[in-house]
């Protein structure tokens, strides 16, 4: 798998102040994409053992709240393939951060009803996600006033919740 960017300091991708990557490779190409370079799987450098131990890092200081990882699209299968053991490490490092992650795919359609269904390696990658942002980002549906999402069409879902109890469990924004 190659990257595109590791921001150290990202406020816009969650909640807090996150660690993101950006990974290379989608298969999505959203029209008015903010990112369309990353569409091409091999853009960017490799994601390698340095890149992990650089995330591991940076996500050591108690005021990073997380990880989230966007693109590109990390659920494309060999995007999840390379990330796994960078979340195997996140979740036994700092257990009580937690990881977010942004895909085009629908959860009900893609995810839910045909990868965790037919692929272990979805199983796995799922297992470690806190938050998933799903659904394309579509031009005729673009809010500036949505937080953390692009269009309004994007769902922002508790994983483990909503997968527990069959029903979509939407992240709710604290109140200030």
């Amino acid at each position: 798998m190659n990257y595109a960017d590791i921001k150290r300091i990202d406020v816009a991708n969650g909640p807090g102040v996150r660690v993101s990557l950006f990974v290379s490779g989608c298969t999505h190409h959203c029209k008015e994409c903010f990112n369309p370079e990353t569409w091409d799987f091999g853009y960017g450098k490799l994601f390698d053992e340095k890149a992990e131990d650089e995330i591991i890092q940076y996500l050591k200081p108690d005021y990073i709240k997380g990880l989230t990882l966007l693109g590109g699209d990390p659920m494309e299968k060999v995007n999840q393939e390379a990330l796994i053991p960078l979340l195997e490490k996140v979740k036994k490092e700092y257990p009580d951060k937690s990881i977010w992650c942004y895909t085009g795919y629908d959860f009900e359609n893609d995810i839910k009803e045909n990868m965790l269904e037919n692929c272990e390696v979805t199983k796995k990658f799922m297992s470690y996600i806190d938050v998933l942002v799903d659904g394309e980002f579509k031009l005729e549906l673009k809010d500036l006033n949505l937080v953390f999402r692009g269009s309004s069409n994007q769902r922002i879902i508790m994983v483990k919740e909503s997968l527990e109890s069959g029903n979509i469990i939407l992240w709710k924004e604290p109140e200030r």
